[in-house]
């Protein structure tokens, strides 16, 4: 439909167990040994701990419906790659993660030109030269930022946004820090692009359950954060980020790269 929809489901907590359905007691800790007795009996529940029955595991067995659908597949990608084999190709190798097989000459090649030009320029205008200088490379590039495109120079010469073009690489997110890195979260599992996010620092405290989801799942997300000094100024206390660094490095599985100047 045209319209978005609202599923509401009325459940009750801890349905069948006689003393504590309804209450905060089967929440937070295990019914006890004889609340289990009790539910088993109420729900009419033979089978053993941990035992699915067979008429049950049938019902959301989908093995043999997955192998037909992939075959479907498989057959659809075969025929496409033999008429497109340059694009079928291209995707198999943005579908696995792999980088160009020129990127890293080329990487290489960017770095010792920034570091022969030696400039001193904010950090936040080197990784939007850095951006400039990659994305180009790598199709599968899909940035965004919350609302500070302007500010965090995440913008680049071949950005396209996707909301006047499918086939464009950039989201403004407007001001959903969280929503923005859940996304990205989602493309990444998806396969197929580098998403990379941007805010200042101080705001991955409202994205924070989504970067840590980036970490615990360790997709491949860019989180862009600028302006990330103690004495912001002008902002005032709401946009200095004071702990928010110590916090990310102590986040497992979370690569934090603060570089320093123009070649980092």
């Amino acid at each position: 439909t045209a319209k978005p929809t609202l599923i509401m489901c009325k459940t009750i907590i801890g349905l069948g167990s006689p003393n504590k359905q309804g209450k905060e007691d089967c929440h937070g800790a295990p019914l006890g040994n004889d609340e289990i007795a009790l539910t088993r009996e109420t729900l009419g529940w033979t089978e053993g701990p941990f035992e699915i029955p067979a008429d049950v595991y049938a019902a959301w067995d989908a093995k043999a419906k997955g192998t037909a659908s992939e075959a479907v597949w498989n057959d659809t990608f075969a025929a496409y790659a033999a008429k497109y084999p340059t694009e079928a190709a291209e995707l198999k190798r943005r579908m696995s993660g792999d980088l160009p097989a020129d990127f890293a000459a080329k990487a290489d090649a960017y770095i010792a030109e920034v570091n022969a030009k030696g400039e001193t320029i904010a950090t936040r205008k080197a990784s939007q030269n850095a951006i400039q200088a990659f994305a180009p490379q790598l199709p599968e590039i899909l940035g965004g930022s919350a609302d500070l495109a302007g500010s965090n120079l995440t913008l680049w010469k071949g950005a396209k946004g996707v909301e006047s073009d499918a086939a464009g690489n950039y989201v403004h997110y407007g001001v959903r820090e969280f929503g923005m890195t859940a996304m990205a979260n989602g493309v990444a599992l998806h396969g197929g692009f580098i998403p990379y996010v941007a805010t200042f620092l101080m705001f991955m405290e409202y994205a924070r359950n989504a970067v840590r989801m980036s970490a615990l799942m360790k997709q491949r997300v860019i989180h862009v954060y600028t302006h990330d000094s103690i004495g912001l100024g002008e902002d005032g206390p709401t946009h200095q980020p004071v702990e928010q660094i110590a916090s990310l490095r102590g986040t497992p599985n979370l690569n934090n790269w603060r570089p320093c100047d123009t070649v980092e």
